[in-house]
């Protein structure tokens, strides 16, 4: 259950980080975007990290707080479900 769970947030992540490359791209463009709800929405189901690299990596939505903060915080959030999945660090309870 722990890999399903692991492999889901970096499957999200990783369309979640190739979402905000192409909405990027779009932008410049002045193309089609994507709905600021359906990044948000794959955020919020496990693409936290992957949102927030590609917020950083493309300079997308940078200049909107509730990203920087709301993206930051479900990525610490992602990153935190895998440590504790894995058992590494202060959760470890077989280490007790």
């Amino acid at each position: 259950m722990n890999v399903l769970i692991i492999s889901w947030i970096i499957f999200i992540s990783i369309w979640a980080f190739l979402m905000m490359g192409y909405d990027k791209k779009q932008s410049k463009k002045r193309g089609r975007r994507i709905p600021e709800k359906t990044l948000w929405l794959f955020a919020i189901v496990g693409g936290g990290i992957g949102a927030y690299l590609g917020m950083m990596a493309f300079s997308h939505k940078t200049r909107h707080t509730e990203f920087r903060i709301g993206f930051l915080v479900l990525a610490l959030l992602d990153i935190g479900i895998i440590i504790y999945l894995l058992g590494i660090g202060p959760f470890d309870m077989n280490s007790v």
